[in-house]
């Protein structure tokens, strides 16, 4: 997908999402991580645009297992059309007592290049989906099929998802941790600090295992840690 620059997504999977955390507080972002959200198998990160689908409450005249051979069904076009490198973001409203997908949606993801697939809902196929190669985060397992409480309504949308407003294309980092909405326009400069942080906390946790105080090295208020810090990563090659 454009939008995501090939070095980006490559810094993106070597952050963790409390490291972009903070990059984004100091920001003024304080509402990005994706609240109540689980992954069903630990992995490496997840990284891509966000390509949305929108849920509101079913309503029994519409949906019905018949309403699954409509084309225009929002829940299988989204599926069709989602294109190669998105995450795939659910707006479940926070509602898990209904499948959100199942394994064979995801399959067709998975097959169609998706990074990764998100609902602030459950996955009912937990079992099989976590078999996937592609990434998946939920509230919780739920069996019931999304016709007995979601509505598909809308794709590639603003939506909310976890608490979080999504547009599309923004950035979705996943982590065993949880999941982040990096803004699109933001994402460069983001990933490259996170980087920067990252290789600064790996330094400060081998001095924490040495027995270092945190006190003027974690901020480093101390002025010698930053020349030690130069000397760390000069030996170290980072």
């Amino acid at each position: 997908m454009s939008g995501l620059t090939k070095q980006t997504q490559e810094t993106l999977m070597a952050v963790s999402t409390a490291t972009l955390t903070t990059v984004l507080f100091k920001r003024g972002l304080r509402n990005i991580f994706l609240q109540g959200l689980h992954r069903l198998r630990p992995g490496a990160n997840m990284v891509g645009m966000a390509y949305t689908l929108r849920y509101i409450p079913a309503r029994e005249d519409l949906d019905h297992l018949d309403s699954f051979a409509d084309r225009t069904n929002a829940q299988r076009k989204g599926v069709e059309e989602c294109p190669a490198g998105a995450v795939f973001v659910i707006d479940s409203r926070g509602d898990a007592s209904a499948a959100s997908a199942g394994c064979i949606l995801a399959a067709r993801l998975q097959a169609r290049g998706c990074r990764g697939i998100v609902t602030d809902g459950g996955f009912r196929d937990t079992p099989e989906i976590a078999d996937l190669d592609m990434p998946s985060f939920h509230a919780r397992p739920s069996a019931p099929t999304n016709l007995t409480k979601h509505h598909a309504v809308a794709v590639n949308d603003p939506i909310a998802c976890g608490g979080v407003s999504i547009f599309p294309g923004d950035i979705i980092v996943g982590d065993n941790e949880g999941v982040v909405c990096i803004p699109q326009h933001m994402a460069n400069e983001v990933a490259d600090e996170a980087a920067e942080m990252t290789v600064f906390e790996d330094f400060v946790m081998e001095m924490v295992q040495q027995g270092a105080s945190t006190f003027g090295l974690y901020p480093p208020t101390d002025p010698s840690t930053m020349d030690r810090f130069k000397a760390w990563r000069q030996a170290n090659g980072r």
